[in-house]
Parts: C-alpha cells; sequence; structure tokens
C-alpha cells in the first residue's frame, strides 16, 4: 500500500483553479522533491496531503485513510516554510509541548535535540533563536514521534552548509527506515542526491514525475563532456567540423554537448585521443527543472 495516494485532484479558489487534476504517490522509504515555482500549487498540494483543504474533485488519500483523519495526523510530521513557536518557551519546553500533543515518548526530547544539534541552546528561550535554530527546532519537532509521512517545506532555509548537510544526512536515515518524505525546495543542487523521484509543478498542473533517469531520457537534454590537453586547439575545430556543438572555457578546456545516441560514439572517440582530463556531465535537475518551465511558458503563451 502506498503511504499517499492523489488521483485526479482539483481544487478551485472562487474563478482561480490552483490544481488541475493532480495525481501523485508515495511509497514507504521514498524521498520525492516537489518542485515548482512560487504559486505553482505546492503549498495547495501539501494542505490536501494535511487535510487541511479537500479537493472539489479527485481523492486524496494517507496510509489508505481521508487525510484528514486523526489516526493520520499522528503519524504524519509537518515542517512548513516559516517556523512559528512560542517566543517565551524554551527549545526543551516546545518539544515536549509537541510531544505530549503527539503522544510521543518525552525520552524522545532530549535525543532529538541532540541530532538537530541543539543541546547547549535547550534551556534557552526561542526568542534568542537564530532563524536556523529555530528551523532545526521545527525540524526536530516534525520528526517527533518518528512518523511514517514527514512533509518538508523549504527545510534547508536559513540553515548554515554545515546544518544543510546534516540535515540531509538526517534525512536519508529516515529514508532508510522507511519513512516516506515529500521535500519542497528551490535549492535544486542540494536536493538533487538526496531523492528517489521529482514531480515538477508550473501553474497548478504537474508537468512530469519519475526518477531523475526518467526525466533524463524524456527530456532529451544533451550531456555535457569536457576535456583538457594539450591538443585543445585541435579538439575545438575537429569536433566543430565533426557537427558537435563545442565551446572553449575556462583553464584550458572544451565543452562539447552530446545527445544519447552520438555519447557513447564520441566517449570512444575522445579517450583514444588521451586527454588529460575528462569530465562528463548529464544534465542536472536544474536543468530538467528549467526545461519543463521553458515549456510550460511557451504553452501558455500560445494559450494566451
Amino acid at each position: 500500500m502506498k503511504l499517499l495516494q492523489i488521483q485526479g485532484a482539483s481544487l478551485r479558489y472562487g474563478a482561480f483553479t490552483a490544481l488541475h487534476g493532480l495525481d501523485l504517490d508515495l511509497a514507504a522509504g521514498e524521498v520525492l522533491g516537489l518542485l515548482g515555482h512560487n504559486g505553482a500549487g505546492k503549498t495547495t498540494s501539501i494542505k490536501l496531503m494535511l487535510g487541511l483543504l479537500h479537493p472539489d474533485s479527485g481523492s486524496v488519500r494517507v496510509f489508505g485513510h481521508a487525510a484528514d483523519a486523526p489516526a493520520v495526523r499522528r503519524q504524519l510530521g509537518f515542517l512548513p516554510e516559516n517556523v512559528t513557536f512560542y517566543p517565551q518557551l524554551t527549545g526543551r519546553e516546545t518539544l515536549r509541548h509537541f510531544a505530549r500533543l503527539k503522544g510521543a515518548a518525552a525520552a524522545e526530547v532530549d535525543a532529538l535535540l541532540e541530532q538537530v544539534g541543539l543541546t547547549q541552546a535547550a534551556n534557552r528561550r526561542l526568542k534568542t533563536y537564530s532563524k536556523g535554530m529555530r528551523q532545526r527546532l521545527g525540524l526536530a519537532q516534525a520528526i517527533l514521534g518518528r512518523p511514517r509521512l514527514l512533509l518538508l517545506d523549504e527545510p534547508s532555509v536559513g540553515l548554515d552548509p554545515l546544518a544543510t548537510v546534516e540535515l540531509y544526512r538526517l534525512l536519508d536515515r529516515l529514508r532508510n527506515q522507511g519513512t516516506g518524505v515529500i521535500l519542497c525546495s528551490h535549492v535544486l543542487p542540494g536536493v538533487e542526491s538526496h531523492i528517489d523521484r521529482a514531480a515538477i509543478l508550473a501553474h497548478g498542473r504537474l508537468l512530469t514525475c519519475g526518477s531523475l533517469a526518467e526525466l533524463r531520457r524524456e527530456a532529451g537534454l544533451p550531456t555535457r563532456i569536457r576535456i583538457a590537453g594539450p591538443r585543445n586547439e585541435h579538439w575545438l575545430a575537429h569536433w566543430r567540423n565533426s557537427g558537435y556543438a563545442v565551446r572553449a572555457l575556462d583553464g584550458g578546456r572544451i565543452e562539447l554537448l552530446a545527445d544519447e545516441t552520438r555519447q557513447r560514439r564520441l566517449l570512444q572517440a575522445l579517450l583514444e585521443e588521451q586527454p588529460q582530463g575528462l569530465e562528463v556531465l548529464p544534465p542536472s535537475l536544474e536543468d530538467l527543472y528549467l526545461h519543463h518551465m521553458q515549456d510550460a511558458a511557451r504553452a501558455c503563451g500560445e494559450t494566451a
């Protein structure tokens, strides 16, 4: 059984349609990146998953139940983009409060404070916390009670680079324990290696959903191949005359673009040239996202 199953969900705010027939699912131990521009429908989708909104048509099932069922909420964790707590409470008091609300063991509180690096600040009032510290406390609140499904909206906002690394290590551990994660983020290079699939939304419509490998095959974007060596000027002319898109880079390197059908043949030929350096860069998550956003923008222009 899927942890989350959304089928044909549409939702309107008056005359404005926020979601158009959304289909989405999530398995246990899977991390799904929910991506899109501001206003794409990500927040509305999360509110449907939380049971805070109900679709005008279609269905949303969490653990096989309606999203607003009490049994669902006890097994679900949520970190909003803008975390707000009572400023007069300490970090420890805040987590104890949420532990009581969730029916979680009090012993979890100190362990979670240590996991998110807030042990030394546990007895400080939250009004003294930085944005990053409040974000880490919000993450601890979200994973209290070991939820089966975790919804994270921009979890790395306000975190320094080290805290961001620790965040993704924690998410990797939760995934290995079977927790399903929906991760919304605009920091695409950061999430790329930590998601199993990406769902890209634009203007309330799901443009595509799949693994990076699936999205690369679907988009058909070229792979960038970078080489360095003493014969760069020769290679630049040779490969350009052979019909490849080639450009010179800093540091005495050149870059060629090759589609999937020509990539293997090109790599074999390059290796025979024995370059000093060779780097293969398949389309990144950011490349794929921009590709779909540009397609969506063109489609909007054509229908305007």
